[in-house]
């Protein structure tokens, strides 16, 4: 508790430098330019693959060689935010929807290795070490569950693709008034669009195209990161305030806490990463951490949905439709696991089963770490390639 206590200091004193109004303004000015980096990557993939985005894809329209792509890409990034924003480019540049899809699903299953490294933190203190790892790992299997459930579903019957176009096709419109004409967010990044494309068309057709896809993945990578540092200092103080007044309200208020603070801090990674050491140190149980975890999966899709709506024209139905998908499969997740009593206590169980041996042998969360998020994936990438 008193290190805890100590810490505390130290995590709200950025909050007092700089003056609030400034950072707030470099926060919107990132998030244009997050909104601008991915209609560049969307006019790069179109530029770079013609007719064939389809065809470049090929591989991973096997759903479980999507799912691992986007997993490992990002267990290696640490960001699901990055990785769906990217997605939604390359679908409003021409990939399949149905393709991209298991992708999303990786993303919620890579995102989850970074509050499982914060626990190594703990790893000098056996009881500690249990509780964090546990913390951490509740994440991981909520995450796997919701795969083992909704992704055969999805393969047989896409629900979840076909609720995402309903939505998409509301929030597009039906009527005879182009988006294009009435999309006020593309219209304001696409001066920023048309430089960056400009300055890649010194290259030869395809390689203007990837170019330009390279430089919205940069841009995305540091914008996302500095929006991500901005919103610490400026809400991640107010973030474990919220944090400890919801904790008793029950599970309910928790999963909103956890929406809000991830919403505010753009990043679930830091969502429940903050948590961990709250577990760790033993000031909430795994029960009362567990509800704030699912919130931050709803939480993060609020990056996806801001991303689409760069995208404007023919683009805007299928870039919105995947966002929807991403919010209604976390969303779903959250209804489907934690509303049934069965269901909601394996997450438990298995971070919890996994916790004890974990803190008697640390090499198995070692092991644990590498094996599920980089082994295992690429032992499957190996066998569907073949197979394939």
């Amino acid at each position: 508790m008193s290190t805890l206590a100590d810490q505390r200091p130290e995590v709200d004193q950025p909050s007092q430098k700089g003056n609030p109004i400034w950072q707030w303004i470099g926060v919107v000015l990132l998030v244009y330019l997050l909104i601008a980096a991915v209609g560049m990557i969307g006019s790069g993939f179109k530029s770079a693959t013609g007719d064939q985005a389809e065809e470049l894809f090929a591989f991973a329209t096997n759903p479980f060689m999507g799912l691992i792509v986007g997993t490992v890409a990002t267990a290696l990034i640490q960001s699901s935010s990055t990785v769906t924003s990217i997605i939604v480019g390359l679908v409003a540049g021409g990939l399949p929807v149905a393709t991209a899809v298991p992708m999303v699903m990786g993303a919620n299953i890579g995102t989850t290795i970074t509050n499982t490294l914060v626990s190594l933190g703990h790893v000098g203190n056996k009881d500690e070490f249990k509780r964090a790892f546990a913390a951490a790992t509740v994440h991981d299997f909520f995450n796997l569950l919701s795969v083992v459930i909704f992704l055969p579903v999805e393969i047989f019957f896409h629900p979840l693709e076909r609720m995402g176009l309903f939505f998409a096709n509301l929030m597009v419109g039906s009527s005879s008034v182009s988006m294009k004409d009435m999309n006020v967010v593309k219209a304001a990044t696409k001066p920023v669009v048309e430089v960056a494309k400009s300055g890649t068309k010194i290259l030869p057709a395809p390689f203007d195209g990837v170019a330009l896809i390279i430089v919205g993945i940069v841009l995305i990578f540091l914008t996302i990161g500095f929006v991500g540092k901005l919103l610490k200092v400026l809400m991640v103080g107010r973030a474990k305030d919220i944090l400890h007044v919801a904790i008793g309200r029950g599970p309910i208020a928790g999963i909103a806490a956890g929406t809000l603070i991830t919403i505010l801090v753009q990043s679930s990674s830091t969502t429940t990463s903050l948590m961990v050491p709250l577990a760790g140190s033993g000031v909430f149980g795994l029960s009362q951490i567990y509800p704030f975890t699912l919130g931050a999966n709803i939480g993060t899709c609020i990056t996806a949905l801001l991303a689409a709506t760069s995208v404007s024209g023919a683009e805007a139905v299928p870039a919105l439709e995947i966002a929807m998908v991403h919010m209604l499969y976390n969303f779903l997740g959250v209804v489907v696991i934690y509303g049934i009593p069965f269901l909601c206590r394996l997450p438990i169980q298995g971070a919890e089963t996994l916790a004890v041996v974990a803190s008697e042998k640390k090499s198995i969360a070692f092991a644990y770490i590498v094996g599920v998020f980089f082994v295992v994936p690429a032992v499957c990438l190996g066998v569907t390639s073949v197979v394939g």
